[in-house]
């Protein structure tokens, strides 16, 4: 019989573009890097008493395959899926497919930006959308999820 883990894990998922983080439209993402916030997260989760792990995909079918393997080590999601948020029916399904609560991340506040940010497809099976505060958008997606339920 497996034993069961008593510490909460949480996977991060950040998609496309997303690695070019501090070398691509700075004013409107901020100069640190994809790694620079992966290291907040770890370091805030070590202060929670919870987990992370943290991936990026430039493809929406290796997001897709990471998500669908989460509900066998992870007990939530936080999801910046960059563009594919706006479009992608197929992210949405796998999202909801889950089964896990997930937070949909957002670096910028989209709602000052182009018109076809203003929608996302992945929202109504996502816990909740957290966006407009820079990098801290992950941290308080992780804050998030880890008090989920102790209401």
């Amino acid at each position: 019989m497996a034993e069961k883990r008593t510490t909460r894990r949480f996977l991060v998922v950040s998609g496309p573009n997303l690695n070019l983080l501090g070398t691509r439209s700075t004013s409107i993402y901020g100069k640190g890097s994809l790694e620079d916030i992966h290291e907040g997260l770890r370091q805030r989760a070590d202060e929670l008493g919870v987990a992370v792990e943290c991936c990026q995909h430039n493809s929406e079918g290796a997001i897709i395959d990471c998500l669908q393997r989460a509900p066998e080590e992870f007990d939530g999601v936080i999801i910046n899926a960059g563009a594919l948020a706006h479009y992608s029916y197929a992210l949405r399904s796998a999202i909801g497919a889950m089964l896990l609560p997930c937070v949909e991340v957002y670096i910028s506040n989209v709602y000052s930006r182009e018109e076809f940010r203003h929608h996302s497809v992945i929202a109504d099976v996502c816990v909740g959308v957290i966006g407009g505060f820079g990098k801290k958008s992950y941290l308080l997606a992780l804050e998030a999820l880890r008090n989920l339920g102790d209401e």
